[in-house]
């Protein structure tokens, strides 16, 4: 069947057993796998052929996962990593190399700051950041002539602002560059960039995909829809021939469609190893189950949680999409089904000392280097995933040393709020 709907997907997407296979994907761990002729692996690696040779590169689990996030999200092709960071690396060096340049939202989560800003750097990449609130001309300013992709989050970690992804995707193509966006926070639940312009999603799927603290993974979905070969001087890795691939040229052999992927896999899977173990894939696809059931309660827990802090009168600001008056609001209600996410941000009265008194009192909700978990969790930007930022590089990315983090999970709202309000009573 066709056309099914977006909760179904998230059940059956992805993988379909014959009579008397397994009703759940198969972990297949296994690194290699036989052939019966070298002829036949010989076509494999010249991508003459599909099949598996090596689990460095490709594993059925991981590709049964990848299908299934690729349906939810919209998009032609999708491969699985190791890890969120993983998918950032690899979706900007898939496009661009030593002496290139990318222009990206200055409100990103901070471990991909630091990726940006200081390690591919290093690697002879130079990355611009611009505030997501940035008029166009700004944000324009910004692009050179070796600009090869404008990058931001649909929702950011932590400082919650909404990208106006349709703006961004109009910029990016005005400019002939696609857009990419880091979809962890929305979800393809929540959102779909695709829909809104957007060429290239990537997530953490360690985040709510997962949504039990059990598997780290990443992922990068290509719409097909951005055409490579109006660029091939931009864009050679794609567009001419691949020699360490046997001359193979990416977008005439697989097409708009396939070409991002595959090269990613191919040539950037191979050489940098950073693949998604199938048996974590395994956990992910448990958490896509339950994906389209979770996000509304995550969502409806940080409403009711933010609406509480919004009130209280320890509390210095809020920060949430959902929340009427958030700066935020507007964009919300356009690009998310439930106009937020679980995560809710905010400053207590009295700051750094008076954040770190209460997240130190509260009881259900647990201080971990984590988020979007079915268990409510807590974290102090400025002193853990941010800490490597100084205080211009955090005003820019809408992080005051105030910042709490606050993740709900599908406890009940009453019990979260209420432990909020003691562990503020302590203080």
């Amino acid at each position: 069947m066709k056309n099914l709907n977006r909760d179904t997907v998230c059940v059956q997407g992805g993988y379909t057993p014959g009579n008397g296979e397994p009703r759940q994907i198969p972990i297949i761990q296994s690194t290699t796998f036989k052939y019966d002729t070298s002829e036949h692996m010989g076509k494999l690696f010249d991508l003459e052929a599909e099949g598996y040779f090596y689990t460095r590169l490709q594993n059925p689990t991981n590709d049964y996962v990848a299908k299934k996030i690729c349906e939810l999200e919209g998009g032609t092709a999708a491969m699985l990593t190791s890890s969120g960071q993983a998918a950032s690396f690899m979706a900007i060096f898939n496009i661009a190399s030593a002496g290139d340049h990318i222009v990206a939202s200055s409100a990103i989560y901070g471990g991909t700051y630091n990726l940006f800003a200081v390690t591919m750097k290093r690697m002879g990449i130079d990355f611009t950041f611009v505030s997501p609130n940035a008029s166009d001309e700004e944000i324009e300013a910004a692009f050179r002539p070796n600009t090869k992709a404008l990058f931001g989050e649909t929702i950011a970690n932590p400082a919650l602002v909404v990208l106006d992804i349709e703006r961004f995707a109009s910029i990016a193509h005005k400019n002939g560059v696609p857009l990419i966006i880091d979809n962890t926070f929305a979800t393809p639940v929540n959102c779909r960039p695709f829909e809104w312009g957007a060429e290239i999603v990537i997530h953490s799927t360690t985040k709510y995909i997962d949504g039990h603290g059990a598997s780290v993974g990443g992922c990068i979905v290509d719409s097909g829809k951005f055409d490579w070969t109006k660029y091939p001087d931009k864009y050679p890795g794609l567009c001419t021939p691949d020699e360490s691939y046997h001359g193979v040229t990416y977008t005439e052999r697989f097409g708009i469609e396939g070409a991002f992927i595959t090269k990613a896999t191919a040539q950037l899977m191979r050489d940098f190893g950073c693949i998604q173990s199938p048996q974590n894939a395994f956990y992910i696809n448990l958490g896509l189950e339950s994906l389209h059931v979770r996000m509304k309660r995550h969502c409806e827990n940080g409403l009711a949680v933010a609406q509480h802090l919004n009130n209280h009168e320890k509390i210095a600001w809020v920060r949430y999409s959902g929340l009427e008056g958030d700066e935020s609001y507007e964009l919300g209600k356009k690009y998310l089904e439930y106009g937020g996410c679980g995560v809710v941000s905010f400053g207590v009265k009295g700051g750094r000392k008076a954040a770190e008194a209460f997240m130190a009192n509260l009881k259900i909700a647990a201080i971990e280097t984590h988020v979007a978990d079915a268990r409510t969790c807590t974290l102090h930007p400025a002193n853990a995933t941010h800490r490597q930022m100084n205080d211009e590089e955090l005003a820019a990315a809408g992080i005051t040393p105030d910042l709490i983090r606050y993740s709900c999970g599908l406890e009940a709202a009453e019990d979260l709020i209420a432990d909020i309000d003691q562990a503020l009573a302590a203080i």
